[in-house]
């Protein structure tokens, strides 16, 4: 968090599927070499950084529940996701993961949660972490369940398919179409 961030000056947030929105869902990615940015991926991360975004990606890890990887490797193929970011002027603020399925093998993690999308357990930990305008906030995902969380957090859900749309296009329309907090003060 910046020193601006810690006093309290209110953002939007973006917050961002990972698999199929940020890198290509090949299933269970979790080691750096599986990192295959979603074409133009890092462009559009930065675009919402200088558009002045809190970039937070809410992730459903199952495989860690179901004994494919550990926590470790998620927080390690996040550090390579960020490292890439940083070769093209961008960043993600934080990563927030769900490790739960409640047909995971590993038993304390095989329970059903308020954390795992389509529940808003990671968007409300962001929202207590970050001084976010959830007004402005919007979530970015792929699956119904990005947009379930979304719509039960009650912030504006963008689907996005990236076999038909350009990331940094979607981005741009959300930045120009953004709403002007100072507008919804005004009567």
């Amino acid at each position: 968090m910046t020193d601006l961030d810690k006093i309290g000056l209110r953002r939007p947030a973006a917050f961002l599927d990972r698999d199929g929105v940020l890198n290509v869902d090949h299933g269970y990615a979790h080691k750096p070499e599986q990192l295959e940015w979603i074409e133009g991926a890092p462009e559009a991360v930065r675009l919402l950084n200088v558009a002045g975004y809190y970039v937070l990606v809410t992730t459903n890890q199952s495989g860690i529940a179901r004994g494919y990887f550990d926590e470790a490797a998620v927080e390690s193929f996040h550090a390579h996701v960020q490292d890439g970011l940083k070769a093209h002027g961008a960043h993600i603020d934080a990563f927030y993961y769900c490790p739960h399925h409640p047909e995971g093998i590993i038993r304390s993690l095989a329970v059903p949660c308020r954390c795992r999308k389509p529940g808003t357990g990671m968007l409300e930990q962001a929202a207590r972490e970050w001084p976010i305008d959830i007004v402005a906030s919007i979530l970015i995902g792929d699956k119904d369940d990005d947009m379930a969380a979304a719509a039960a957090f009650n912030i504006r859900g963008i689907i996005f398919n990236s076999l038909k749309d350009s990331l940094p296009d979607l981005v741009r329309r959300e930045i120009v179409n953004r709403p002007n907090p100072q507008d919804q003060h005004r009567s």
